[in-house]
């Protein structure tokens, strides 16, 4: 389902559009809730109306007509009840998934740049938590409408028996909103400061779980979780605060309620007492203060998830606003229209289309730099085409341009989730994906292969597994470019050689620049770049820079040295994944 474009606005207007894409449920909903109020008030009135009418000796025919239609209005209102309450679940569910939609849609838009703009327990919780409150802020759009139906009804109705008890009734709701007013502006602020330190301490928690191990082996682990510590008392304090608004209110709405309809009850009793009003419109006053019930106590939970869902809806908006970056100008360009060139000015590095390019240096940071500028993951003056890479539309650069980094993320699902990603694929071109990355052993080491499942991270996988996993799925993406970092740190070396000759048999034709030092793979490449301090110092196929590049020669011959070894083992632990090299 396409969720639409949200209303980034305001808070307000966000809560609007959520109303407008559901228009008809929302209709109703809030004709069902008004429906429901209304016919709250009948009964009390019904009864009224048997006791004056029925009680009398000989009436009972009218007594019985007038229990019959009370029992009528009974069912009918326990139905009216059902649906408001299937239609209402329904308006809160579409609330709360188009928001998640939006956030989901925003984050896979941002891209690389998410981890720099707002941590990953802040996306968790405004796609969870401020979700959920949205939703249910939605809720006053049904039984929000009928509460004010039925308390005019109520007022009405009230005025045909006293206008005394309807002006009580009429001036006592307006006071309540004002005396509860303060204490729903000073929930907004609590609540807005308890969420962002929600967020923090989630990223924080995430951060801690993600590097136990080096924790571990740094001495680090008690800092870290000092601050924790800290953070989750702070956090505390800041949720007392939270409940101590919360409390006040919650008391209010029922004390409040309670004393005013406690004075009605009071006021028709001495009216019945000095014989104003009869003893049935005695107990259908009773009934209309025990109704009023309903729809004040609707209005204190209205304001009260009102508040909630502007703060839960000003987080959504703040990161609906974000901007990937990329794209420099107000108005940006689309990418050339053909297979073009990638320059990077500032290592000299230039891709020709079609070809498929090495970066080696000493330092695989500089090797894994220059392809985050080709990428447009970070701030670039680089080119493409004629054209500068932050001028173009980041959307179009994300659809052409794929960066395979040796740490992507590999996402909770089945293998054949994990390698498609967002993509379609029929089975064929998943096992040629498969195949090119050689990862056949993978799926068939596993129990129901593609359909196996893989844990967040890949974490049953061992570290040469996931890599030939990652290069599969980049593989099947297919782009116009791929820019791949270290894509066989971790295999050995046997495996290594067939990966690149693969690698050079599926990117036929198209861009391909891997960042590599393995002369197995700069063996099959058509134009390898020696960096130094991230500079180009070289340029040519892997056998002329051997000859004529001593540092070079060094470099890739360590490396070879490592992947074979005295004895012909390999240099990587595909067992436990370590890599051959640090890498980012």
């Amino acid at each position: 389902m396409n969720p639409g474009t949200p209303d980034c606005r305001s808070a307000g207007r966000y809560l609007w559009w959520l109303v407008t894409r559901q228009r008809a449920r929302i209709a109703a909903g809030a004709a069902l809730g008004s429906a429901w109020m209304v016919f709250l008030t009948l009964p009390p009135y019904l009864l009224s109306r048997a006791i004056d009418d029925g009680l009398e000796p000989g009436r009972r025919p009218a007594l019985a007509g007038w229990v019959a239609a009370l029992a009528g209005v009974g069912v009918l209102n326990a139905w009216l009840a059902i649906m408001r309450h299937r239609t209402m679940t329904r308006v809160r569910l579409d609330a709360a998934f188009r928001s998640v939609q939006v956030v989901v849609i925003q984050a896979t838009r941002l891209g690389a740049a998410l981890p720099r703009t707002v941590t990953a327990g802040e996306v968790v919780m405004i796609g969870f938590g401020d979700a959920a409150v949205i939703a249910n802020t939605l809720t006053i759009t049904g039984p929000g409408v009928g509460a004010v139906l039925a308390y005019v009804v109520v007022a009405a109705l009230l005025l045909n028996v006293s206008p005394l008890l309807a002006a009580v009734v009429l001036l006592g709701v307006p006071l309540l909103v004002l005396l509860l007013g303060p204490l729903l502006g000073r929930l907004r602020v609590a609540e807005t400061a308890y969420r962002r330190k929600q967020g923090e301490l989630a990223a924080r928690f995430g951060d801690i779980v993600g590097g136990l191990r080096v924790l571990n082996g740094i001495g680090g682990k008690e800092v870290y979780a000092e601050r924790y510590r800290r953070d989750s008392q702070e956090l505390r304090e800041k949720g007392h605060r939270v409940g101590a608004v919360t409390s006040w209110i919650q008391a209010l709405g029922v004390g409040l309620p309670t004393l005013f309809l406690g004075v009605v009850t009071w006021l028709a009793a001495r009216m019945a007492a000095q014989g104003d009003i009869t003893v049935g419109e005695l107990v259908a006053v009773y009934g209309y203060a025990a109704v009023l019930v309903v729809p004040v106590s609707f209005f204190v939970e209205g304001g009260y998830d009102l508040s909630r869902g502007l703060v839960a809806a000003r987080r959504v908006v703040r990161f609906l606003a974000l901007e990937p970056g990329g794209a420099s100008g107000d108005r940006p360009v689309d990418g050339p229209p053909s297979p073009s060139a990638l320059r990077d000015p500032a290592s000299g590095v230039q891709v020709a289309p079609g070809k498929m390019t090495a970066l080696v240096s000493a330092r695989p940071a500089e090797s894994a730099a220059v392809l985050d500028r080709l990428g447009g993951f970070v701030e670039t003056s680089a080119t493409w085409g004629e054209i500068r890479l932050d001028e173009i539309d980041p959307t179009h650069v994300r659809e052409r341009i794929l960066v395979a980094d040796n740490e992507a993320d590999l996402f909770a699902g089945t293998l054949r989730d994990v390698v498609s990603g967002r993509w379609d694929r029929d089975e064929e071109a998943v096992d040629h994906a498969v195949q090119a990355a050689m990862a056949q052993d993978i799926v068939r080491g596993l129990p129901d292969g593609l359909d196996s499942p893989v844990a967040p991270q890949g974490r049953n996988l061992s570290g040469g597994q996931r890599q030939r996993v990652r290069l599969a799925r980049a593989l099947l993406a297919d782009p116009e470019i791929l820019l791949a970092v270290e894509p066989t740190s971790a295999v050995d070396a046997h495996t290594e050689a067939s990966i690149a000759a693969r690698l050079r048999s599926a990117r036929m034709g198209r861009t391909t620049v891997v960042a590599s030092t393995s002369p197995l793979v700069l063996d099959q490449v058509d134009i390898v770049y020696y960096l130094v301090d991230g500079s180009v110092a070289a340029a040519g196929s892997h056998r002329e820079l051997l000859a004529e590049q001593p540092g070079y020669r060094l470099l890739v011959s360590h490396d070879a040295d490592e992947d074979t070894g005295a004895d012909g083992d390999t240099g990587a632990d595909e067992g436990t994944g370590a890599p051959r090299q640090t890498v980012r």
